[in-house]
């Protein structure tokens, strides 16, 4: 995930030109796992693409200086803004009476897909099955990278209830996956 270089013009400051160089290493740094988060909430890798860089460039101007853990509040900002693309979409489609359109072909969960790979493709499928709040606190804490806590404010969940349906996800997966090693 890239975005366009843009090269400082006269007008702006060196302080300037280091503020656009930070956000463009932390979004390298960050951008491909916020757009793991933002795939789960999304019905295209573009809207994903969208989502993200539209979270992110509102973080970085408005957000940024705010108090707290930076990944939490972008994965917030990511999930606010899939939601309001999906109302969005959804209010389009209802007042355009889209009848032949249909949702994107699901493509991998992974942005590196290795050809042949029958392990990568298990473990996607397996993802796909897990029910909608799974898949999203599982995504949340392993992509993410955000603790239960923050994960339980961002779901408006308590901690247990988090951490008990990371667990469920867990074992799903690994009984989806042990199922298939023995069929295999």
């Amino acid at each position: 995930m890239t975005l366009f270089k843009q090269t400082p013009t006269n007008s702006e400051s060196m302080e300037d030109a280091h503020q656009h160089e930070s956000w463009q290493k932390w979004f390298q740094l960050y951008g491909p796992k916020l757009l793991l988060c933002a795939r789960q909430w999304t019905r295209s890798l573009a809207d994903a693409e969208d989502v993200v860089q539209d979270a992110f460039v509102r973080f970085w101007r408005h957000q940024r200086q705010l108090p707290g853990e930076p990944m939490a509040l972008l994965v917030t900002s990511v999930r606010r803004a899939a939601i309001d693309r999906a109302r969005r979409d959804s209010r389009r489609s209802a007042r355009e009476e889209f009848a032949e359109g249909g949702l994107e072909r699901a493509g991998p969960v992974f942005e590196t897909p290795l050809d042949g790979d029958e392990r990568r493709e298990a473990i996607e499928a397996a993802l796909r099955r897990l029910p909608d709040e799974q898949r999203e606190v599982l995504v949340l804490k392993i992509w993410g990278e955000l603790t239960f806590e923050q994960i339980a404010t961002q779901l408006e969940l308590s901690p247990n209830t988090v951490a008990s349906r990371y667990r469920y996800a867990l074992a799903a997966l690994r009984g989806e996956l042990t199922a298939a090693d023995c069929h295999g």
